[in-house]
């Protein structure tokens, strides 16, 4: 069963015991690391995920910790399965406001965490995305349908595939260190990006929508992905 509330909420009190201080990272963390699991074009099995949470290799995690971990987690993949299936965004309203800092409106440190979880488990998963996008092409190719980013754009999708994910990239890679984004630009571009900060923050929930749409996009050329759904739901 999936409890009230956001997704984090399902995990947050296990991942939170005391056995797991030093093993795992943050709750916000790795909420954002199941976060882009649930959001791959196909999901990788748990015996793959679920050791890239582990931050310690000196861990001595005994059976029955192991075992409520990883029901925590699968908890949590299933709530943020069922979010997605309801188009509801995964981020509690407290993880959207913003700090002000010397005049500027900052991401809080726990946003900061949520995003760099997801970033660490994209890039781990991006051979995933490289073969549903193959997978869709050879579909597309094999049907004689025109290739997406060729076709005219409509208004309600204008904007190719590829941009689109690096769009939403962009924005979680420049949220999650901001102070990075800021050393990349110049003191004009700083300065405009300070001053946007909040905007981009509030763009944040639909920039994640954007996100697992496009991963939906790409999973419905892979014939095992209903069945994959199927059995973690």
């Amino acid at each position: 069963m999936v409890n009230d509330g956001f997704p984090i909420n399902t995990i947050s009190d296990i991942v939170s015991l005391p056995s797991f201080r030093d093993v795992l990272p943050s709750p916000h963390h790795i909420d954002g690391m199941i976060f882009a699991v649930a959001s791959a074009p196909e999901i990788p099995m748990p015996e793959q995920w679920m050791p890239w949470l582990i931050q310690s290799s000196n861990s001595q995690l005994v059976d029955k910790d192991v075992d409520k971990l990883a029901d925590a987690l699968m908890n949590g993949l299933r709530a943020h399965l069922d979010f997605m299936r309801q188009e509801k965004s995964p981020l509690p309203c407290e993880l959207l406001k913003t700090l002000e800092i010397e005049g500027s409106a900052y991401p809080s440190p726990a946003l900061e965490n949520w995003l760099n979880g997801l970033l660490q488990v994209h890039k781990q998963l991006e051979p995933v995305w490289e073969d549903a996008w193959q997978h869709l092409e050879k579909n597309s190719a094999a049907s004689g349908e025109v290739p997406s980013d060729d076709k005219p754009a409509s208004s309600e999708q204008a904007e190719p595939a590829e941009a689109r994910l690096s769009r939403c990239l962009k924005l979680f890679s420049t949220l999650a260190n901001v102070e990075l984004a800021l050393s990349y630009r110049n003191e004009k571009q700083a300065k405009e990006l300070k001053g946007n900060m909040g905007l981009l923050v509030k763009q944040l929930p639909s920039v994640l929508a954007d996100y697992t749409n496009l991963s939906g996009e790409l999973a419905s050329s892979l014939p095992n992905q209903f069945e994959m759904y199927t059995k973690i739901t």
